[in-house]
C-alpha cells in the first residue's frame, strides 16, 4: 500500500492588512481536502464577530504563560503588546495525516519554526504598495489610530525580514492571489527533497529488476 505523503507545514506571514486571513479562509473553503488551519492562541481581545475556537483561542496573559511553561506551543511571540502562539499537538496530528497545515503568524514566530522544522514553507503576503496597505488598515475601522500607526511602524521592521521567506505573494487581486498560494503549496509537494522515500523505493525496485528478479 502506498504510504500517505506527509503534509507540509506552511507559514503565511505578511503586513497587518495584507489580507492573510481572507486568503486562508478562501483556501480552506475552496480546498478543504488539502488543508488544515491551525488556530492560534492569543491574549488580544476578540474583534466584533470573532468566536472562541474559530479565529483564535482567546487566553488571558496568565493562561498563555502557563502554556509556554508546559511546552504546549511550537512557537510564540509578543506582537503589539499581545502574545500569539501555535498549539503543538494539533499541528503534528494533521501533518501525519497528510494534510498541509497553514499557520498565520508573524515574522518572529516564522523564524523560530523554520529553525525547528527546516522543511517549513514560508510565504510572505504584501499589498502592491505601501499606500494600499495604509488605506486597508484605515478602512478596517476596527482599530484606533494609535494602533494603526503602531502596525505601520511594525510593518517597517517586518519589511527587513522579507528575504528570509521562500516566496513573495503580492495580493492585488484576491482571487488570483488565492490560486497563486494554492499552486505554490501544491507544487512544493513535487520537490525532490520532499520525496526521498519514493525515490529510495523506486531505486531499490529498479535494482532488483536489473538483477533479474
Amino acid at each position: 500500500m502506498k504510504k500517505q505523503q506527509k503534509g507540509i507545514l506552511v507559514i503565511l506571514s505578511g503586513f497587518s492588512g495584507a489580507g492573510k486571513g481572507t486568503i486562508m479562509n478562501l483556501l480552506m473553503n475552496r480546498y478543504q481536502e488539502n488543508y488544515a488551519l491551525s488556530i492560534s492562541a492569543t491574549t488580544r481581545k476578540p474583534r466584533e464577530g470573532e468566536q472562541e475556537g474559530r479565529e483564535y483561542f482567546f487566553k488571558t496573559r496568565e493562561e498563555f504563560e502557563k502554556m509556554i511553561e508546559k511546552n504546549e506551543l511550537i512557537e510564540y511571540a509578543l506582537y503589539v503588546e499581545n502574545y500569539y502562539g501555535t498549539p503543538r499537538a494539533y499541528v503534528e496530528k494533521q501533518l501525519e495525516a497528510g494534510r498541509d497545515v497553514i499557520l498565520e503568524i508573524e515574522i518572529q514566530g516564522a523564524r523560530k519554526i523554520k529553525a525547528m522544522f527546516p522543511d517549513t514553507l514560508l510565504l510572505f503576503v504584501t499589498p502592491p504598495d505601501a499606500g494600499t496597505l495604509k488605506e486597508r488598515l484605515l478602512g478596517r475601522g476596527t482599530d484606533e489610530e494609535t494602533v494603526v500607526l503602531a502596525r505601520l511602524a511594525r510593518a517597517c521592521e517586518e519589511a527587513l525580514g522579507i528575504e528570509d521567506y521562500d516566496y513573495l505573494v503580492v495580493n492585488e487581486v484576491l482571487e488570483d492571489c488565492v490560486e497563486k498560494v494554492h499552486s505554490i503549496i501544491q507544487n512544493e509537494h513535487q520537490k525532490v527533497n520532499r520525496n526521498q522515500e519514493f525515490i529510495n523505493r523506486i531505486k531499490e525496485e529498479l535494482k532488483r529488476f536489473s538483477e533479474g528478479e
